[in-house]
């Protein structure tokens, strides 16, 4: 039976292009790319390449790409420095790498909520921030639900209220669905990854804007300007750096639109279903390759198991089909039901026939769960 796989924003299949530029540095080029000798020079030339494709991409110098081993470390490393007691402003809605490395910093967090839709007011964040907040921590796109958040304006505001603030972005979910332009984002910090956009896991940076300067998480080494220790997972990067350099934003969104519109009509035609998030699809309102909805009446594992059995695979935000035991955080914080969401999502591999084993299953997935109530 063939698949549809519909979890891109879980995690992408690995790109083409980024498999063929790994495999010479799996097979072929194994030297330390700190060293001088010729082997060493192949692999620093790749590393350096990759990290300009990764800076196209993002519209980052090269010089500020901080290659990590994922969103993740770089989501930790922007905030772990935080002193015990320092203020932090954050959202009710970030991922929990966030939530959790700030509980642990010993941080006087202040978090402030949302709306129904996921979003965030800027005004409230800003009016959060006082003049001994250290740090603003906030993302670009909502991971759950793909709303599309007013980062910019955090970023520009913040040091209006605090001269010394530095403004981190969790830029993650959004990278490679969206236009990114660090530079113009105004960020001091900016957490990305590879494997969300067809990059290879295992594989991230953090952005870090010229002239700020945070201690390194991880020490021990002088790699990545002393900014993160340990040897370079170079073939990692490199198809991370080559999935980057094959995006096109502009035509993917405009696929994933069109896909993600053939599966919320059919979702939202069944009755009792409500779609959560911004319902407006437009650019800057919610990612284009994301759809979240809750399904009245029906729990949402037992319809992700009867999809998984048609061969469909979507995430939900219940508790009983993640890792944890807890529902979403995100779609509490939207005061809406987690334990009944479903979330589709495409991407670069995704067809018009993965939407349409979706549209064929989902109506009757749920008529029949509805039927032996």
């Amino acid at each position: 039976m063939s698949r549809a796989y519909l979890d891109h924003a879980s995690t992408a299949p690995l790109r083409p292009a980024a498999f063929d530029a790994m495999v010479p540095f799996l097979r072929d080029h194994h030297a330390d790319p700190g060293r001088l000798h010729a082997e060493g020079r192949i692999t620093r030339v790749a590393l350096e390449d990759a990290r300009e494709q990764v800076a196209a991409l993002v519209g980052a110098r090269p010089r500020e790409v901080v290659f990590t081993s994922g969103g993740t470390e770089a989501v930790v490393a922007a905030h772990w420095w935080v002193a015990p007691g320092a203020h932090v402003v954050t959202t009710a809605v970030e991922h929990s790498a966030v939530r959790e490395t700030l509980a642990r910093t010993g941080a006087d967090i202040t978090i402030v909520g949302v709306d129904r839709t996921g979003r965030f007011d800027a005004a409230e964040v800003l009016a959060a921030v006082r003049a001994d907040t250290a740090l603003v921590s906030v993302q670009l796109a909502n991971h759950e639900v793909g709303t599309v958040q007013p980062a910019a304006a955090v970023c520009a505001g913040a040091r209006d209220v605090a001269a010394g603030v530095r403004v981190h972005v969790d830029a993650c979910a959004a990278v490679g669905h969206v236009p990114v332009a660090f530079t113009e984002l105004g960020a001091d910090l900016c957490s990305i990854t590879a494997h969300k956009l067809g990059g290879p896991k295992g594989a991230g940076a953090l952005l870090v804007r010229r002239g700020v300067r945070v201690p390194p998480l991880i020490v021990g080494g002088a790699q990545e300007r002393t900014r993160r220790a340990g040897l370079e997972n170079v073939a990692a990067m490199v198809g991370f750096g080559a999935a980057c350099a094959e995006i096109d934003v502009t035509s993917e969104a405009l696929a994933a639109r069109e896909l993600v519109a053939r599966a919320a009509a059919c979702a939202l035609g069944v009755e009792g279903v409500e779609r959560f998030g911004d319902a407006q699809a437009t650019d800057d309102r919610s990612l284009p390759h994301l759809l979240c909805f809750g399904v009245t009446g029906v729990e949402a594992e037992p319809i992700l198991l009867a999809l998984d059995q048609r061969g469909v695979a979507v995430h939900s935000g219940s508790a009983c089909s993640s890792e944890t035991l807890e529902p979403s955080p995100v779609l509490e914080a939207m005061g809406v039901d987690a334990q009944h969401s479903l979330r589709v999502s495409v991407g670069w591999s995704s067809t018009e026939g993965d939407v349409a084993a979706f549209t064929t299953a989902f109506p009757d997935v749920v008529q029949r769960f509805r039927a032996l109530r």
